[in-house]
């Protein structure tokens, strides 16, 4: 039995989903804030969301609500973080 069928590939696609709107609605409030002058969203915390997964989210948010487009960490890092999540993803399917 292989990992994927333990953990269930109903459950992950369901935590990628959770996660990847998690992200989205996370650079949202983050950008809402930074309009108002409120507290706000720590970078590592956003960075963190999109490491768990949430890298087509953070992305979407980023360029949907046009946040943090101008920092590298983000405008390189999170794409860099997707696709290496990809690849990693894609190894276990192969590997499994």
């Amino acid at each position: 039995m292989s990992i994927i069928e333990n953990i269930g590939v109903a459950r992950v696609l369901l935590y990628l989903l959770a996660i990847n709107i998690i992200a989205f609605l996370a650079m949202g409030i983050d950008k809402w804030k930074a309009k108002r002058g409120a507290w706000r969203i720590p970078e590592q915390t956003l960075i963190s969301l999109v490491l768990l997964g949430g890298g087509i989210g953070g992305i979407a948010g980023m360029y949907i609500f046009r946040h943090k487009t101008k920092k590298p960490r983000f405008f390189v890092g999170f794409p860099m973080i997707l696709i290496a999540e990809i690849a990693i993803a894609m190894y276990i399917l192969i590997r499994y």
